[in-house]
């Protein structure tokens, strides 16, 4: 499986007919009956690559549910269909208002809803085959591994947690606590110079490739990757390296 697709629906017959779909596809499900249980999974840090809801959920409506999640620091890029018997513009427009990214309309076709998903994923950067490919990197989620220039690299687990993170959303400069959140999730009690510390053997697993530049220190701030910049010059012996220094 290389996708995880949340499943947001309170109907079961269409919930089973959609997750049979998906992993006919090669798509990993993760099934939410209502907003709540969704946001619970959430919390438990399942973050799935695209989230389809259906609007109308018991108890907390898919409109409310998509608000909530384009509040929450860990899944607020998530892509986002929406999924509703509802076909009017105004309902459209209402929910590309709130953050909506693609709105399927009941009735559907299953194969219909599997191409939009690949379409999502394509524009969000993850491949169909689940790899996250940037410049001479790739990474496979499925089967954990990571390939730079074609040759196997060994990396530890949370090194490949963090590195997949921040492929999967390159060029934007993520805190401290914020990489806490989503790659140890929000259970887990860390000092946040724990971060500062994968960050440090990231970059020596990079360094041999003269990679390690992509991993790059936003002072004041945090971290970001881009594979856009020219690798800097090696420092001289005897200066402290940017993830060590004061941020």
């Amino acid at each position: 499986m290389s996708v995880k697709v949340m499943l947001v629906e309170d109907e079961a017959d269409i919930r089973e007919m959609l997750a049979l779909s998906f992993m006919r596809a090669g798509l990993e499900v993760v099934e939410a009956e209502t907003a709540e249980e969704c946001l619970q999974k959430i919390e438990q840090n399942v973050l799935p690559d695209v989230m389809i809801i259906d609007w109308m959920l018991p108890g907390m409506s898919g409109i409310e549910l998509v608000r909530r999640v384009r509040k929450d620091t860990l899944v607020k890029e998530t892509p986002i269909i929406m999924l509703t018997a509802r076909g009017e513009e105004v309902d459209k427009l209402k929910s590309f208002e709130v953050g909506v990214d693609d709105y399927v309309t009941k009735p559907f076709s299953p194969r219909e809803l599997n191409a939009r998903v690949t379409a999502l994923m394509r524009r969000s950067g993850t491949a169909g085959d689940g790899k996250l490919r940037a410049g001479d990197i790739e990474l496979d989620h499925v089967a954990h591994r990571l390939l730079i220039r074609d040759e196997p690299v060994h990396i530890g687990p949370t090194e490949f947690k963090l590195l997949e993170w921040l492929m999967r959303h390159p060029d934007r400069v993520y805190e401290r606590e914020q990489l806490l959140d989503r790659v140890w999730g929000r259970t887990v009690l860390l000092d946040e110079r724990t971060v500062d510390v994968h960050v440090l053997r990231l970059r020596k697993v990079l360094a041999p490739f003269d990679l390690d530049a992509a991993v790059q220190t936003v002072r004041g701030v945090g971290y970001r990757f881009s594979v856009s910049h020219k690798q800097k010059k090696k420092k001289k012996k005897g200066k402290a390296p940017d993830d060590v220094a004061g941020v």
